[in-house]
Parts: structure tokens; sequence; C-alpha cells
């Protein structure tokens, strides 16, 4: 009993120990994402439309946002963006047409842009940011289609 009792607490140590370090590796890896904090114009509307998408870090896990597309001074669109760490790090995206808020594993992470996909998810599977001087060009993409989304710093 106690050599069970002694395995199971060496056990018990090594995984905290690695959840330990795979959350300081996320949380060193997750600060590269600080560039898209504010708010961003997007510029290439529909005709009579505009749009943004703005984020705010709200701890060294977590970065809210949201994206607003108006016509006029109507509001047709808004969803509501996360960027989190949890397990590992995801972009979550909540749309009115979805039941629940839909979790994107991110991928890829550099300096000036990250990667997240969900493959299981109708569309989009796969959402890409990328900044290029003082503008940000977000790609939607799935089953062979794709929706780009310009931006630049407001």
């Amino acid at each position: 009993m106690n050599k069970f009792f002694n395995l199971f607490l060496i056990t018990f140590v090594c995984n905290i120990a690695l959840a330990q370090t795979n959350l300081k590796k996320a949380t060193d890896t997750f600060s590269k994402l600080n560039w898209i904090e504010g708010t961003w114009a997007r510029t290439n509307n529909k005709p009579g439309q505009s749009g943004i998408e703005s984020w705010q870090k709200v701890s060294s896990h977590e970065f809210r946002g949201k994206g607003i597309t108006m016509k006029g001074t109507d509001t047709l669109f808004v969803e509501k963006l996360k960027l989190i760490i949890k397990d590992d790090i995801y972009y979550v995206s909540d749309v009115p047409e979805n039941p629940k808020p839909v979790s994107f594993r991110v991928t890829e992470i550099t300096e000036t842009g990250f990667i997240c996909e969900n493959p299981q998810h109708d569309f989009p599977k796969k959402i890409s940011y990328q900044l290029a001087d003082k503008s940000l060009k977000a790609t939607i993409s799935g089953d062979g289609k794709s929706i780009n989304f310009s931006f630049v710093r407001k």
C-alpha cells in the first residue's frame, strides 16, 4: 500500500510540475499577441457599411474582443471574441447564429500573427490574423471557401 501511495504521489507531483511548465510556456507565447490590443477599423466593407474590431487585454491569460458591422447607425452584426489560455491557447467566437461560443485552438503564434483551427466546425474551420506594418488582415476559411477582412489601427 505504501509503494502504491508513493507512486501516486510522485505521479501527482510530476503532473503538477508539467502543468506549471506548460502554463508558463503558454503565458510566454500568449504575450506575443499584445500587438492586437486596440481598435481596428475595417477597410474593405461593403458599400454603405462600416466595421470595427476591438481588443482589450484583461489579464496575462485573456484578451476580450468585439467585432461590429454597421450600416449607417444600424448594427448589422456583433461578434464577441476571446483569446484565452485554458489547457492550451484558444480563440473563442460568440455569434448570434451559434447556440454557444465556438472555440478554435491556436495552432501557431508569431510576433505578427496567429492561426487557429477547429476542423469540426461548419465554417470557418480556420482563422488567421496577420499584422503587416499598420494594417491587419484576418482570414476565415474552410472547405475551399475563404473570406478576407482588412483593418487599420484607429
